[in-house]
């Protein structure tokens, strides 16, 4: 189990997101959302114990999981099919914590646990790097590993986890 890593801010509010560890927990907290809040993503987070953890969509990653490290992170949009719900979308997105494409699997766990039908993968996967040279993060698009603030080639490898 690889931790995406830990940014933590000082000016971090509350206690992060709501837990989500069962089917009860998510019905009672999807009751709870308005028309509006449902028409929009929720960012979510997977904690290192594996637990999903739902806030509203301005709220930062890094909070939502109260300043602690992650498994992965991202936003998760939810849908009602068939008389239950279900993901209807769900990205890797957190510049917070930059996960990789790879941490799908902790949120298909986190989901499965929580009874939530879901995608087989992430339907948007952002691609994230570290610079080696100017050690700034970046976002991979079409392809070009290059880093939009130095020039220098970015590994084709995730790196972003501080222990990397």
């Amino acid at each position: 189990m690889r931790t995406v890593g830990h940014r933590v801010s000082a000016e971090l509010p509350g206690d992060g997101g709501c837990r989500i560890s069962s089917a009860a927990d998510f019905g009672g907290w999807i009751g709870e959302r308005s028309v509006a809040e449902l028409a929009e993503p929720f960012t979510f987070v997977v904690g290192t114990d594996g637990v999903l953890r739902l806030a509203p969509r301005r709220s930062e990653h890094v909070a939502c999981a109260g300043g602690d490290e992650v498994l992965s992170a991202g936003e998760i949009s939810f849908m009602r099919e068939a008389g239950r719900w279900s993901v209807g979308e769900v990205s890797n997105q957190s510049t917070g914590y930059c996960p990789d494409v790879t941490s799908w699997t902790e949120v298909a766990c986190a989901l499965d646990d929580v009874e939530l039908g879901r995608p087989s993968g992430f339907t948007h996967e952002v691609v994230f790097r570290r610079c080696p040279d100017c050690q700034e993060h970046n976002i991979v698009r079409e392809d070009d590993f290059v880093c939009v603030f130095c020039g220098s080639d970015l590994p084709a490898a995730w790196n972003v986890d501080p222990a990397a």
